[in-house]
């Protein structure tokens, strides 16, 4: 069996899914529709040997919503472009399930994969946001268990529309004038409780044969979609003992269902303040921390509430009974709040600097952050992380400092040994549907 292996992966956030990194005067105040800045974010995380750079998406904002947000690349477009200027690094982006079609979606992933020759991974979403719906035609957003639904479903079609071909589909022999063998086209016919396609999809498979479905609810249904569906998860495990909690949860649920828990690389977000000396990282999270407007904090908390407006609330009273308040939203993490803030007692006050921003337990020098991440991936509280890449200073710190100190305890790649996503993350090439498997025949 072959040697268990670290993973990591870059979100490219551009100005930052905060309200403040976008201060940062070494970081341009365009980065996040700079097609420049990604592709030279993700030619210095392929240098480094990440598995991948990881594109998020939400098809809804407001003038409240954090600058990243505001205004930012297409992923799918934006994808494209870092496929034809890096060589080995995965590309992963975000798209929902509840405001597109599968075969739209089985197209242009398919085509992402074909372009970077290998690489491409789709994160599933169902957009929390409710406003979305607007966005689309709709008077209300789908309810939270018929998004689930509709994504699985969604998801099983545009698998089998990748199936469109088998491998050796096109000949193209020109001396016998055959192009395609039509015995090797499939059509779909999928008729379903949500969708029907028909098929087949103009488009072969490519060397991976599938790309990678990544998943990212932490809601029931979002596990139970994730242990039935993805081969990665970006998990929001805050700390170690969630980060467990998750872990096993999700993996006993794919092994329930027959699936391979191995076959799901789980990869928390990532969020380090990195400095000389432990004291020093410190200092600097605390600062950070106290400069941090709690009208922001808010606002990040709101968030998950369908941008619920928690200003007109005393800071300084109990958590508000929310009650009334539709969790038809971002329901994993807006019940997480509710259930900490009653547990701990919590204040509007204490919730927004708890929850309104990414508190992370990788605090320290590049040694100390190394020893965490070992701790997590030895301790199967995670697979591997994806780090938030925004201010230059930090990125620099975690290539240039942390990583080394990976390599050279044997957890993390000094170089590639494969040049597709599933190579990378150690991921089977997804069987034909169309295809038998050889039967193996035993030795006499």
């Amino acid at each position: 069996m072959a040697k268990r292996q670290l993973h990591l992966g870059a979100i490219l956030e551009g100005v930052g899914a905060d309200h403040h990194s976008w201060l940062d005067p070494d970081l341009p105040g365009d980065a996040s529709i700079d097609i420049n800045w990604y592709i030279e974010h993700a030619r210095l995380a392929e240098a480094a040997k990440f598995d991948l750079v990881f594109i998020v998406d939400s098809p809804y904002i407001t003038p409240e919503t954090a600058p990243h947000f505001l205004n930012r690349l297409e992923p799918l477009t934006l994808l494209s472009a870092v496929a034809a200027s890096t060589s080995r690094i995965g590309l992963v982006g975000t798209l929902t399930t509840s405001y597109w079609e599968p075969y739209n979606v089985a197209r242009q992933f398919g085509s992402l994969d074909h372009i970077s020759r290998g690489r491409a991974g789709w994160n599933v979403v169902t957009t929390g946001l409710e406003g979305a719906a607007l966005n689309y035609g709709r008077d209300a957003h789908f309810e939270h268990g018929v998004r689930y639904a509709r994504a699985r479903e969604f998801v099983e079609v545009v698998q089998g529309l990748w199936d469109s071909y088998e491998d050796d589909a096109f000949p193209r022999d020109r001396a016998s004038g055959v192009f395609l063998d039509k015995s090797k086209q499939h059509r779909l016919d999928h008729k379903g409780a949500h969708f029907s396609v028909a098929g087949p999809l103009a488009l072969g498979r490519s060397r991976q044969g599938q790309p990678v479905i990544f998943q990212a609810g932490d809601s029931s249904e979002g596990r139970a979609l994730g242990a039935a569906i993805a081969e990665g998860t970006f998990a929001a495990s805050q700390d170690f003992e969630s980060g467990r909690a998750y872990y096993a949860d999700l993996k006993a649920q794919a092994a329930a269902l027959g699936r391979n828990p191995d076959h799901i690389v789980v990869m928390p977000g990532l969020v380090p303040t990195i400095a000389e000396t432990d004291e020093e990282a410190r200092a600097i999270a605390d600062a950070a921390q106290g400069a941090l407007s709690v009208e922001k904090l808010l606002t990040q908390v709101g968030r998950l509430f369908n941008y619920h407006d928690f200003s007109k609330y005393d800071l300084d009273a109990p958590f508000p009974d929310l009650s009334g308040v539709t969790l038809n939203s971002y329901k994993g993490g807006a019940e997480r709040v509710i259930r900490v803030a009653a547990e701990e007692k919590l204040t509007l006050r204490q919730a927004a600097y708890r929850f309104g921003q990414w508190t992370s337990p990788f605090v320290g020098s590049p040694e100390t952050i190394a020893n965490e991440i070992e701790r997590w991936f030895v301790g199967r509280a995670a697979d591997g992380f994806n780090l938030r890449v925004t201010r230059p200073r930090d990125f620099a710190l975690f290539r240039e400092k942390v990583v080394p100190i990976l390599q050279e305890r044997g957890l993390f790649r000094r170089d590639y040994a494969h040049d597709t996503l599933r190579g990378h993350l150690g991921l089977p090439v997804p069987e034909h549907r169309h295809v038998q498997p050889p039967v193996a025949i035993a030795a006499e």
